[in-house]
């Protein structure tokens, strides 16, 4: 997955600058983003602050280790499934 040139602060910050008053157009022109890379921002960090972006970094980075882990342990019941099935 390509990594954001904008860290989460960053983003917020873009966003808190449009609920001030400025234009979406002004804003993303201004930071070098497209409408669509804004609207996406907002629809994932809309109203959001600092430290609720860190939350959900850290518990996406969670989520997704645990996924792995589960995945592997069901891979390895399978294996054992298997064998266990065989005819000796």
């Amino acid at each position: 997955m390509k990594r954001s040139r904008f860290t989460e602060e960053q983003i917020i910050g873009i966003l808190k600058e449009q609920e001030a008053g400025a234009t979406t157009a002004d804003v993303c022109r201004r930071h070098g983003i497209s409408g669509a890379t804004f609207y996406k921002w907002k629809a994932k960090f809309g109203g959001m602050d600092v430290s609720d972006a860190k939350r959900l970094k850290s518990l996406e980075d969670e989520n997704g280790r645990l996924k792995k882990l589960l995945a592997e342990a069901m891979l390895d019941n399978a294996m054992l499934k298997d064998v266990a099935s065989k005819k000796w």
